[in-house]
């Protein structure tokens, strides 16, 4: 190995830190360019986006899952440094993520891009650092842009955060220019990690993945402690016990290592194949001379958007079931349970950080285990207060009780920061009036930025609400949101019934005074994704006992007269009340196929209400 990380370098000359920022403001590239000016990656091994190793994340240029990577970087005082960097997510979904990551660090370069300024996801990444009393080290990049506007940016930080004038580095990740004075401020401002070697070993992992031959691997931060390969270590929350057969460090590749110690970040292998022995923030402690006290972990995430997740193939049922095993044990912010649904048989109720996570873990789990899967519509958690006083956490329509023991559904609430240009502040305050939003105030990052505070029901804002506010303030708009509580609303449950019979994977919670508009538009949706039947079949919205909207799917039609050539004109009449009778008879005991789309179409809901 070239770049020197198996050298032991003494605790104080260890930097452990991370890069926040919003989406696209040049993350993943500052890392690729920090592996460069370390000679971590030679220039041939060098690819874009380094760290960014998914397929998805490449194709679509975010990055999803924090990555881990150590560097050794000799500084200009002479000295060798080792550098843990650990690359995180930008978009509002995987803020878990970052979470988790903060928790391995002792600072953050916070990089603002000098066109865009500071967005919704800066502020919101800036402040769960500084909950983790991490040191900040203010970054502007691609000042090289011919649209960069560096000084007013700068004066942006200023007032949102309190950074002083001038405190900001400015660089352009893209040319490496600046790049070395990043470095610099990492070895003098970012604080060494402070755990004592002496002490008993306690090790917080903070992610891990699956490997088909060599079982789990753990992702750790050593706190305390040496953790040497060939120990014996107790995982402290399920009392689970294993050899280490490896250590090592991300290079950014897996690079084994005689041992780890406190200060340092990288990950053991000790042929776990129990994937449910591993928990995200457990603490990993040696089986003699245990420590007394686990480190503090992570606060379990707590899901905003719900929906079935049901194989298309019903035999494939236990391949779901291990694809989403593995697929949690790398993304332990997403929920899943069984869960039966008439039209679609056995599947899971999954939980997600919102839409995109949601999307992304389907996308991974057909990527990942070639397991075809049909999601429901989205939605999210409510609570319900019963007449006798008792309050039930429901996540699918189904589960909604009966209203007649019902006394209040309560919806979640999110506040909502909207970060925009100011020309553009009516056009979204009307927007979020529509969204039954709440305004609480405005505040001016800038002459030309302002940030919005509303309060909102988050199934308001996690369908389309992203797309409005990007299209409607051209592509300058951001949305960073958190949960507030659950308040009362006047909600319904509107029941979609095809062939008069109730399709609980379709029905939806949603407020009264739009359920019908909903239940109209649903049903036009559907009339053109349910293929025609040999019988006609009713399409119906309906609110308890009341039909609210109601669709048609015509059957198909057979020209039964197509040989009576003239004569009586009875014979036709014959022959017509014949298939009549016979399409009549077939809609009792025929059964409607309802296909994938059909589940898929109340995401779309607002395309058509356009139309």
């Amino acid at each position: 190995m070239t770049n020197g990380t198996q050298v032991e370098i003494p605790q104080d000359r260890i930097r452990n830190f991370c890069i926040i920022a919003h989406i696209d403001h040049g993350k993943s590239t500052l890392a690729d360019r920090f592996l460069l000016r370390t000679d971590t990656i030679s220039e041939r091994e060098f690819t874009n986006q380094m760290l960014d190793d998914m397929d998805l994340e490449k194709e679509r240029g975010i990055t999803i899952k924090a990555k881990a990577v150590t560097m050794r970087y000799v500084a200009e005082d002479g000295l060798a440094y080792r550098f843990n960097l650990i690359d995180t997510p930008g978009h509002v979904d995987f803020c878990y993520e970052v979470s988790r990551s903060l928790a391995a660090c002792e600072g953050a370069l916070l990089v603002v891009d000098a066109s865009q300024g500071v967005e919704a996801q800066t502020v919101a990444n800036t402040y769960l650092a500084r909950e983790q009393g991490l040191e900040i080290i203010p970054v502007i990049n691609k000042v090289d842009l011919a649209v960069a506007r560096p000084e007013a940016v700068e004066k942006e930080m200023t007032s949102t955060f309190g950074f002083y004038a001038g405190e900001a580095l400015r660089c352009s990740a893209r040319s490496g220019a600046g790049v070395q004075e990043i470095l610099e401020a990492i070895v003098h401002l970012v604080p060494a990690p402070s755990g004592s070697r002496d002490a008993p070993l306690r090790a917080l992992i903070f992610d891990s993945h699956y490997d088909e031959f060599r079982g789990v691997i753990v992702y750790v931060s050593v706190k305390e402690g040496v953790l040497n390969t060939g120990d014996q270590i107790l995982l402290m929350s399920g009392q689970h016990r294993y050899q280490v057969d490896e250590v090592g460090f991300f290079t950014p590749r897996m690079t084994p290592h005689a041992r780890l110690q406190a200060g340092e970040v990288g990950y053991l292998i000790a042929n776990i194949k129990g994937i449910h022995d591993i928990k995200i923030g457990d603490t990993v402690t040696l089986r003699s001379g245990a420590a007394s006290d686990a480190l503090p972990g992570f606060d379990n995430p707590q899901p905003m958007v719900f929906c079935g997740i049901y194989p298309t193939d019903n035999s494939q049922f236990e391949e779901l079931r291990d694809a989403l095993d593995k697929l949690w044990l790398n993304d332990s912010s997403f929920t899943r349970g069984p869960e039966t649904s008439e039209a679609l048989g056995f599947g899971f109720r999954c939980g997600f950080l919102g839409l995109l996570h949601m999307e992304i873990v389907q996308e991974r789990i057909e990527r990942e285990s070639g397991v075809e899967v049909v999601q429901t519509a989205p939605t999210v958690t409510y609570e319900v207060l019963l007449n006798r006083g008792e309050i039930v956490t429901i996540s699918a329509p189904a589960d909604l009780p009966d209203p007649s023991i019902t006394a209040e559904i309560r919806e979640p609430i999110v506040q909502a920061r909207i970060v925009l240009p100011t020309e553009y502040i009516g056009s979204i305050m009307k927007i979020m009036g529509e969204k039954r939003g709440t305004f609480l105030t405005t505040n001016y990052l800038s002459p030309a930025r302002a940030q919005l505070l509303y309060e909102v029901p988050l199934a308001e804002i996690i369908i389309d609400f992203y797309d409005k506010l990007k299209s409607t303030t051209r592509g300058y708009g951001t949305l960073d949101y958190s949960m507030t509580g659950y308040r009362p609303g006047d909600l319904v449950k509107l029941n979609i019934l095809v062939n008069g019979e109730p399709v609980d994977a379709l029905s939806m919670i949603v407020h009264r005074s739009v359920a019908e508009r909903r239940g109209r538009a649903l049903l036009k949706k559907l009339k053109e994704v349910i293929p025609m039947h040999l019988f006609q079949i009713p399409l119906q919205a309906a609110i308890g006992g009341r039909i609210v909207a109601r669709e048609t799917i015509r059957a198909m039609a057979k020209n039964v007269t197509a040989k009576c050539y003239g004569g009586d004109i009875t014979r036709k009449r014959k022959l017509l009340e014949k298939q009549k009778e016979g399409k009549r008879r077939m809609k009792q005991v025929g059964s409607v196929e309802i296909p994938q789309d059909a589940f898929l179409a109340v995401l779309r809901l607002e395309e058509e209400e356009k139309r």
